[in-house]
């Protein structure tokens, strides 16, 4: 019998885990996931803005492709660093799934906001904040209850 082809793990940071698993703290959590969302949201708004405004993609295109490089941005460093998680494919899938939600909700709420605000020089980083915003409390509390507790 043959055994079945593995499929490769993700892509990963070359950072060095501390001790500890998930078992990091509340707070450290809290903090280490902001710090990397705001990492994160600065790939993701200034992609963005490049797709929206120099190269002229439309708004869906233009926020689909930085969510996308925002959001993997945010999953390898919280992986290591917030949550100090080890490579599992279940997680990666699951990661997979949360972020296909988060994504329809981000890019849904982006547009709704982009498309029904006024042509103002506000209308674009309100819009985008209030998405990230929004995908980014779903994430948290996802990752932290769910994901991270996965093995």
């Amino acid at each position: 019998m043959q055994a079945e082809p593995q499929l490769p793990l993700p892509a990963e940071l070359p950072l060095v885990d501390e001790p500890g698993g998930t078992e990091v703290d509340l707070k450290t959590q809290i903090i280490r996931f902001t710090l990397t969302g705001g990492f994160s949201a600065v790939v993701d708004y200034g992609l963005y803005s490049l797709l929206l405004n120099l190269v002229g993609l439309p708004v869906g295109v233009a926020k689909s492709i930085s969510f996308v490089a925002g959001t993997t941005t945010a999953y390898l460093i919280n992986r290591r660093w917030t949550f100090q998680a080890p490579p599992s494919r279940i997680r990666f899938l699951a990661v997979v799934v949360l972020y296909a939600v988060t994504f329809a909700v981000q890019v849904g709420i982006n547009n709704l906001l982009y498309f029904s605000l006024a042509d103002e020089w506000w209308r674009q980083p309100l819009a985008f904040v209030v998405a990230q915003g929004t995908a980014t409390v779903i994430n948290f509390i996802v990752q932290r209850l769910v994901i991270f507790k996965l093995r």
